[in-house]
């Protein structure tokens, strides 16, 4: 089985990076693991501007392969070329579903979009392996009814023939420069080699072993777990309507069962931000006297008087923070805000000039293990937003490793 890949809702292109390996100096690409990229596909919606597919296309352009820059809706899923591992990063939306009005056996989201265009390409393409990625709040929404669109795409997957395994990942727990935590979801069709093996195992045994979680972000032994099945729903409406259960933050799904457990890591050491910062910053990263006291009442601790709509008063009330972030530390998690006078936002003390500054677009792009200058060519904003938008890339170097022996073992 050949290792083609496409990239929908592509960014700049971090599924790729990990995959592809890149090295540190962006000169060439190793690729242990063979993987082909074949398509993908970036649309930035309401903007003339297309930073991110300019981007992707400035790195990638070159090769053969096709890119894409359309809205997925008008992509002909047909015109897709077949591929044997699908990936990307889709967005957090209010998933909810209902039958169309002209027939009642068809399903159409209200919201949440984007997901549907994954589904159809599954019905459609039957890629073997699927890998994406999203906030870890998609395991809890809504909060009215909590988990149910994670259970709409749990049943999605299984009514196209899928089994689905999760796991909630915070990059700096496995030695990496960021405290993001994500939802990672990989998915194998029934017909595969991979699920045969699966299908023959105890639940335990998946999750302590067998897992491709379980062998690529290690856990300690797991001794229980929960256990409730999507067959009661008959589809997406049911499940969108009634859905009544909860998800941890490790699990899977094999022939509409579902299988949940709490995990705890097995931490390695991570890249701390003194390890990735640069030195020599250019002096308009350095905050000015009137940046240090507004930052300075942003990350303190406040109590605001404010009015509903409906006139009655509450206090929103914020928590104070260290007045700049810990070099001895991962980052935070980086938000597309980063970079902007906001609360988010990283300050670090330099250690040469010991002066409080921003991070540069660089550092933000090493804090998601991207090469350096990755997105050079759009202004300081934009870059910063890019890096707040993607993923760290060595969550999905580790799992592709493990996804390249899964292919290798299919006829």
């Amino acid at each position: 089985m050949e290792k083609t890949v496409i990239e929908l809702f592509a960014g700049v292109g971090g599924f790729r990076v990990g995959l592809n390996n890149l090295n540190s100096e962006n000169e060439i690409i190793k690729n242990p693991d063979n993987y082909k990229f074949i398509w993908a596909n970036q649309w930035e919606p309401a903007t003339k501007s297309q930073e991110a597919f300019e981007c992707y296309k400035c790195h990638f352009g070159k090769e053969d392969n096709e890119l894409t820059n359309i809205d997925i809706a008008l992509v002909n899923k047909k015109e897709i070329p077949d591929h044997t591992l699908l990936t990307g990063g889709f967005p957090c939306q209010d998933y909810s579903v209902a039958h169309t009005l002209a027939s009642e056996k068809g399903i159409e989201g209200k919201k949440g979009v984007l997901w549907w265009q994954i589904y159809e390409i599954l019905l459609k393409k039957k890629p073997p392996f699927v890998l994406l990625e999203n906030v870890d709040r998609l395991l809890k929404s809504p909060s009215k009814q909590r988990g149910r669109d994670f259970g709409i795409i749990l049943k999605s997957f299984d009514i196209a023939g899928y089994m689905v395994q999760w796991k909630v990942v915070n990059a700096a727990d496995y030695g990496m420069p960021q405290r993001r935590r994500r939802v990672y979801i990989f998915a194998s069709r029934k017909n595969t080699n991979y699920f045969k093996e699966f299908n023959k195992k105890k639940p335990l045994s998946i999750l302590n072993d067998l897992s491709i979680f379980a062998k690529t972000f290690k856990s300690q032994k797991i001794n229980e777990y929960e256990e409730f099945n999507l067959k009661i729903y008959k589809d997406q409406v049911e499940v969108s309507n009634n859905f009544k259960a909860g998800f941890q933050n490790f699990g899977y799904m094999r022939n509409g069962k579902i299988y949940t457990s709490k995990y705890i890591p097995i931490y390695k050491e991570p890249i701390t931000l003194r390890q990735i910062i640069e030195s020599n910053v250019d002096k308009k990263y350095y905050l000015t006297k009137k940046e240090i006291k507004k930052f300075e009442y942003l990350r303190g601790s406040k109590k605001i008087k404010r009015t509903r709509n409906d006139g009655s008063i509450y206090f929103y009330s914020e928590g104070a923070m260290s007045s700049f972030d810990s070099l001895d530390l991962p980052g935070r998690t980086m938000l597309t805000s980063e970079g902007t006078t906001n609360r988010s936002t990283h300050i670090i003390l330099d250690p040469t000039t010991n002066k409080l500054r921003r991070l540069t677009p660089i550092e933000c792009e090493r804090l998601n293990q991207f090469p350096d200058n990755w997105t050079k060519g759009m202004n300081d904003r934009k870059r910063y937003f890019m890096m707040g938008n993607a993923l760290v890339t060595g969550i999905i170097s580790i799992l592709g490793k493990e996804i390249s022996k899964i292919i290798d073992n299919e006829d």
